[in-house]
């Protein structure tokens, strides 16, 4: 019998942020003076996953000091990369191993430069993610106008092609490699296209959001 998988969180919060010059996970959302109180990029992402799991877990790299107060303070958990210059996937990979550790059967994935989507987006890929499992698909990942984005939500199968893949591959390659088994699902929302790699982004969308 067909089961509703249990949902683990994961935001990859890893990266350097060197095109940015201060730390991507740290920036003010919604976008505002760094010396204004509020939200960061990544106390929203938790906040909003939480709404929906009982578990987050935020991978860090070298950035864990400055990181966990907030990590901790909204309830979620460190998963830390030892290698965080090998990149992303790395960080990837690391996060979904540590899922599996956990017991979970699936995984809401995002990177922390990206605005943390609307609630009935999240809503929207929960339901498809339900429908395609039960079609044997392995995942469901967002596309606003062709463009594909995140959160995405594996299932176990997606989850262990990840950990399969060699360290020098990469999410695209391993998505490529498995198009069939992947629900790709409309949304109307731009956040899950969008990611903020440098001031000049930040303030662009500052100015969109004003």
């Amino acid at each position: 019998m067909w089961k509703t998988p249990a949902f683990c969180a994961l935001i990859l919060a890893a990266g350097a942020s060197t095109r940015m010059g201060r730390d991507k996970a740290l920036l003010p959302w919604p976008p505002q003076p760094a010396t204004a109180p509020g939200e960061t990029f990544l106390s929203a992402a938790i906040k909003l996953f939480s709404s929906h799991v009982d578990e987050v877990l935020v991978v860090v790299g070298r950035n864990e000091a400055s990181i966990a107060p907030i990590v901790y303070a909204n309830g979620a958990s460190l998963v830390v990369n030892p290698e965080p210059d090998r990149g992303q996937f790395s960080s990837l990979q690391v996060g979904l191993q540590e899922v599996l550790n956990r017991g979970r059967d699936a995984a809401m994935v995002t990177l922390v430069d990206r605005p943390p989507v609307q609630l009935q987006t999240l809503r929207t890929l929960e339901a498809a993610f339900e429908r395609a499992t039960a079609h044997r698909k392995w995942a469901a990942i967002p596309a606003y106008h062709g463009q594909h984005g995140h959160p995405i939500l594996l299932g176990r199968e997606m989850l262990s092609e990840f950990l399969k893949a060699s360290e020098t591959s990469n999410a695209r390659e391993v998505e490529h490699a498995h198009q069939s088994e992947i629900e790709y699902v409309p949304v109307e929302d731009p956040f899950v296209a969008l990611n903020v790699d440098t001031p000049e982004q930040y303030v662009a969308l500052s100015e969109k959001l004003s």
